[in-house]
């Protein structure tokens, strides 16, 4: 049988156009679906955009800062059209940039949605396309519960084009998205709360990293409520929102962005037409190269439920390539992956959390500091810094990485090195540290933590 393509892939984000680049870099003949815009949620409404309102966020504390070393600020002011005028240029740019890698790499653009009719055949807009290969990299989307008045609400999506900065708002949701928003409102001046049902933010982070990052948020000035779920919200006549929340308590607001988690996006695909099982909460199961149930199907990133971020859909696309059309097959590792949440102050993590390397590896010598950042001796702020490694006691292999402070993704990417290439803590202890920088203190700790306990039995 003779097909239109030997690949399509359904989704152009991050993961389906390396996809598509790498096959078509081994001979392949390259279709990409794309309904929405070239470059998927990372590039247009989400990882790249939210970090450009993060650094638009820090600017107020940085002009108050600013004193304690000589510089005199004057009047100043801020404009919430005029920050998303410009994200939204360079939003623009980088999709013309991934047009053109897709283009220049011979891979054909349909800028229209795929559905399955069968196994090999998608309808794509107004034609039928058939691939012997098909990819799946739709990724996934908000979701929001089912409350009275949730049309009321708005999500990370919309968070991004709000004509206005909202004067008072709440973010509800405890996870790296909610936790980012909420920084990012307060940094820009609107009066933030930050409301979560669990006992804690940051679910499934080490629990220092938790704790340390809420007791730094509220001091900050965001008004972090956990064990608080809403129950409804009403518009009021003068257009702000009363969220009622448990035990009777009213919050009022004038937004409310939800931040309660991500859905594949794989409803209306047509899986079933193609025999493609997919679970009730729409995740499409995959083997450790990515392959779906039927042989020549495959899926990666978001819509996988793996590890839901950019660098590793990358991963799993590129090794899809190398696996299907390569002739090299490529399990992506999806073990100790360094990741970033771009709070304030911010967190970076690489590896095992404690909790979870005592369940693991058994014992385990906790090593962990906090301290003023230096840049604070002067400005006086009490913003502290939190260091922690995780290390297996009986090979004394570093497991875990953890950091929250300024400049901690940047920092824990090369820390992520030595844990993947398993250092011990003795590698740690035998590098020289860069004086005077936050980073040294991850090769200096040398004082095992004990447990208040076990500190009061000696």
């Amino acid at each position: 049988m003779s097909f239109d393509y030997d690949l399509f892939v359904i989704g152009a984000g991050s993961g389906g156009v390396r996809a598509s680049r790498m096959s078509t870099s081994q001979g392949a003949k390259v279709g990409i679906a794309e309904e929405s815009r070239i470059g998927g949620t990372c590039v247009i409404r989400g990882c790249v955009p939210k970090k450009l309102l993060v650094y638009g966020s820090k600017f107020a504390e940085a002009f108050e800062d600013a004193a304690a070393y000589g510089w005199t600020v004057g009047e100043r002011s801020f404009s919430w059209p005029a920050l998303i005028a410009n994200k939204d240029t360079e939003i623009d740019r980088l999709n013309r940039v991934y047009i053109s890698l897709l283009k220049n790499s011979g891979v054909e653009i349909h800028p229209s949605r795929a559905v399955f009719l069968d196994p090999h055949t998608l309808q794509v807009g107004d034609r039928r396309i058939t691939a012997k290969y098909i990819l799946i990299a739709t990724g996934g989307r908000p979701t929001v519960p089912t409350i009275p008045g949730i049309e009321h609400a708005i999500t990370s999506d919309d968070a991004f084009h709000l004509r206005d900065l909202p004067r008072r708002i709440a973010v509800v949701g405890g996870g790296y998205i909610a936790v980012e928003f909420a920084g990012i409102f307060h940094g820009l001046g609107a009066e933030t709360s930050l409301l979560y049902r669990g006992e804690q933010i940051l679910r499934g982070f080490d629990d220092d990293v938790r704790h340390h990052l809420a007791a730094e948020m509220k001091k900050k000035g965001v008004g972090i409520e956990c064990r608080t779920e809403v129950k409804r919200i009403d518009r009021r006549d003068d257009g702000a929102l009363d969220l009622e929340l448990g035990g009777g308590r009213k919050l009022t607001v004038d937004a409310v962005m939800y931040a309660t988690g991500r859905s594949p996006n794989t409803r209306g695909l047509g899986l079933d037409n193609a025999g493609v099982t997919m679970r009730e909460d729409g995740v499409v199961p995959v083997d450790g190269f990515s392959q779906t149930n039927v042989p020549h199907i495959y899926a990666i990133g978001d819509v996988t439920n793996r590890v839901q971020l950019t660098p590793v859909a990358i991963k799993e696309g590129m090794a899809f390539a190398a696996t299907v059309f390569g002739g090299r097959p490529t399990r992506a590792d999806h073990s100790d992956v360094p990741t970033a949440v771009f709070s304030q102050p911010e967190v970076g993590t690489v590896g095992l959390g404690e909790a979870e390397a005592r369940i693991t590896c058994g014992a385990v010598d906790i090593y962990k500091t906090t301290f003023r950042p230096m840049k604070h001796t002067l400005t006086g702020r009490e913003e502290r810094t939190l260091m922690k490694l995780v290390v297996d006691q009986a090979t004394q292999r570093v497991v875990g990485a953890h950091m929250v402070g300024p400049d901690a993704g940047e920092i824990i990417q090369g820390i992520g090195i030595a844990v993947k290439m398993k250092a011990t803590k003795a590698d740690f202890d035998a590098t020289v540290g860069i004086h005077p920088t936050a980073a040294e203190e991850f090769v200096t700790m040398r004082e095992l933590w004990a447990p208040p306990k076990a500190q009061a039995a000696e």
